[in-house]
């Protein structure tokens, strides 16, 4: 008796977010960042800004 054994494949990933989203997000960090300038935590916000700015050109 011979068995035989397949291997499948692993789906391919899906983009969670589109290029759309990334762009939406940036806005609406940036608005956060204008209406909460002096927030100690925005410059994490800011971070987080830049780093979208980096996803979309991508």
């Amino acid at each position: 008796m011979t068995m035989t054994t397949t291997t499948t494949e692993p789906a391919r990933a899906r983009a969670v977010l589109s290029n759309e989203d990334f762009k939406l997000l940036q806005e609406a960090v940036r608005f956060y960042l204008q209406a909460h300038q002096d927030d100690p935590i925005s410059s994490k916000y800011s971070n987080l800004y830049h780093r979208l700015g980096s996803a979309i050109r991508r």
